[in-house]
């Protein structure tokens, strides 16, 4: 499922050929994007709320139907752009949130002692999506052209969704793995509360970890939109070369997402996300300093594993602070952020460098803003349970049942 819904990734891939073949501006189709992502939070939210009553199999069977209408609709615009925007960045949209936080909030449940883990393999799907796509979009392109090329992958995807949703389900209620108990350090980690949304917004923590997940998806998602025009402008490689960074960028995305996810469970979530911003405050700097396409590809690439990192640890992050319970409108509202840089951020770096004429500045400009926001991580700590005692859900847990096999 993550893998299909992932596909998103590649649109720099269609960005050439529809402005080429369609005479569109830039702009003009990097918005299409920025919709979809933005569609992302509204949509995750929906879906996160709407679980609690139907179940995930119902919301993912939707978000299939959605995302391959997205597609096959988009495929039909017959280059006429406003279709097309609500086809692909609506309709398409509004399935990729929907479906991107069902096995999210289904995973955590089924899997409470590794929860990093978890979440960082199943969403390393998602990123990689792009490295499966871009090849067989550019492939399909050259033979079939644009349109029909959205109607076959269209197809796909709808199927590809669909067949995953019939395997999402909750697990018992009270559900743990047999013989496990928290260990030291997760209970320390976790606030020991199952929040409301309504309870978890009354706490500053919430709006902490939104700030966090926007600053880290800002800065990666700047590169995802440039990509290619970034590597051919840098470092004046060819178009085939350039196009050729999306498919190691889409490697990093989707190994970050499982590598500080995983690492999340021994270090903390936390530390996580002191050394990503961090570290990427130092690396947007080398990037405007960078000349050629091999410092340009490392650079890139540790961009991309943080932001994938991010991805990858924040449902984890968020089920610590605010518990597991109702986790799908909790992270799913969270998500906001990620449709918000994903519109702030390629404009952000596209602005600056149509203004300047030059990446650099816009380079620059991100380092300063990773830097200070690397403050974040730094203040950020679990909810005084005391202090939230009124706000939090008084839940009287179930009996533990033990299952044996998840």
């Amino acid at each position: 499922m993550q893998i299909a819904l992932g596909a998103v990734y590649a649109w720099s891939v269609f960005r050439i050929p529809l402005t080429h073949s369609y005479g569109w501006s830039v702009s003009q189709v990097t918005q299409i994007f920025e919709l979809a992502i933005f569609m992302v939070g509204a949509a995750a939210f929906v879906g996160g709320l709407w679980m609690k009553r139907s179940g995930p199999r119902s919301i993912a069977s939707v978000a299939g139907i959605c995302y391959g209408l997205g597609w096959v609709l988009a495929g039909l615009s017959g280059g006429n752009l406003l279709l097309l925007t609500l086809s692909y960045g609506v309709v398409g949209g509004l399935g990729l949130g929907l479906g991107y936080i069902v096995p999210i909030t289904t995973l955590i449940k089924w899997f409470p002692d590794k929860r990093g883990m978890i979440t960082g393999l199943n969403i390393a799907g998602f990123g990689a999506g792009a490295l499966i796509t871009a090849p067989v979009a550019e492939h399909l392109i050259s033979t079939v052209g644009v349109s029909h090329t959205f109607m076959t992958l269209g197809v796909i995807y709808f199927i590809l969704v669909s067949a995953a949703a019939v395997f999402m389900n909750n697990p018992p209620e009270g559900y743990r793995p047999a013989g496990w108990n928290p260990p030291l350090k997760q209970q320390q980690q976790q606030a020991g509360n199952d929040y409301t949304l309504g309870a978890a917004l009354k706490t500053w923590q919430w709006y902490g970890l939104w700030a966090i997940l926007f600053f880290n998806t800002l800065a990666g998602i700047s590169i995802i939109s440039q990509a290619a025009p970034l590597a051919q402008e840098t470092t004046h490689v060819s178009v085939v070369v350039a196009a050729g960074l999306v498919g190691i960028i889409s490697i990093a995305n989707g190994a970050g997402r499982f590598l500080w996810a995983w690492c999340s469970d021994f270090i903390g979530r936390i530390r996580v996300f002191q050394v990503m911003m961090l570290t990427q405050a130092v690396v947007f700097f080398l990037l405007s300093q960078a000349h050629s396409f091999g410092a340009l590809a490392v650079l890139a690439f540790i961009v991309l594993l943080c932001y994938g990192g991010g991805f990858g640890t924040m449902p984890a992050f968020a089920a610590d602070f605010f518990g597991s319970r109702n986790v799908g409108s909790i992270y799913g509202l969270m998500l906001t952020a990620w449709g918000c840089a994903g519109v702030c951020g390629p404009t952000l770096i596209a602005h600056v460098r149509q203004s300047t004429g030059y990446y650099t500045e816009a380079l620059e400009l991100i380092a300063g803003i990773m830097l200070v926001s690397a403050i974040l991580p730094f203040v950020i700590r679990t909810p005084n349970v005391q202090k939230t005692k009124s706000t939090a859900v008084a839940v009287n847990q179930p009996k533990q049942v033990l299952i044996p096999t998840r």
